[in-house]
């Protein structure tokens, strides 16, 4: 198992556990005058990749997905509030909870893949960088099979909408490495489906419509230490 995920790794695999450095169609970044600067804004970067967990990794708009577009809003929204504020906590709560619905998502392929005995290799598994591309895959439209089948007939995924992208891309390693299958068989036998009631009264649903409409409203005037509960946030959620 080691020796081929190694190779996997060199040949192919476009997330932080290794690289092929001789890759002429992967494009190198333009370094600025102050190596520094750069070093501080790619930890940066691939610190903030870590913690928000992007369903469409690739998109650096965030725009393309509306829960990966609501996060970046919610964030964007808390950057602009004075830190303490009512507003702040507010906002600070509702990226929270968005942030453990995708770590909870991420825990249950972790909890896979150490059963299948990727103790160590897990965690590089799952981590898919800002840089990864469709081109790249191996094995696009068997991936894209499995993460239907695993969005239908499982509970890995926290919710009804279209799967996160960002497993699509781990589901082409899995291919590549010849576990995928077993990785389903796991997946239908940890997290069946849940039944519909079971879904609702899920504490991680988030409607993210509302969500938004309640960014919208901090955003569009208002004292934000103002103690009113007209905004709310999704611990008000009944």
């Amino acid at each position: 198992m080691g020796s081929g995920f190694r190779k996997f790794c060199l040949q192919f695999c476009c997330c932080c556990c290794a690289r092929d450095e001789d890759d002429e169609d992967e494009k190198q970044p333009l370094v600025p005058q102050d190596p520094l600067e750069y070093f501080n804004r790619e930890v940066q970067k691939r610190r903030d990749e870590e913690t928000n967990l992007w369903s469409t990794p690739g998109d650096p708009s965030h725009s393309e997905r509306d829960d990966d577009r609501t996060l970046y809003t919610l964030i964007q929204a808390r950057n602009k509030t004075r830190m303490g504020s009512t507003g702040y906590r507010r906002l600070s709560v509702d990226i929270e909870a968005m942030r453990d619905t995708r770590r909870e998502v991420r825990d249950k392929w972790k909890t896979i893949l150490e059963n299948l005995g990727f103790m160590a290799e897990a965690d590089s598994l799952l981590t898919v960088s800002a840089g990864a591309s469709h081109d790249r895959m191996r094995n696009a439209p068997a991936a894209r099979a499995m993460l239907t089948a695993l969005h239908s007939e499982t509970s890995i995924f926290n919710s009804k909408e279209p799967p996160p992208e960002r497993y699509l891309f781990i589901l082409d390693r899995l291919i590549y490495l010849d576990i995928a299958e077993d990785f389903m068989a796991k997946a239908r036998r940890f997290y069946p489906p849940r039944d519909d009631s079971d879904e609702e009264m899920s504490p991680l649903g988030i409607n993210l419509p509302l969500l938004l409409a309640r960014v919208e409203a901090m955003n569009g005037g208002g004292d934000e230490d103002d103690d009113s509960d007209a905004s709310g946030n999704l611990s008000d959620r009944s």
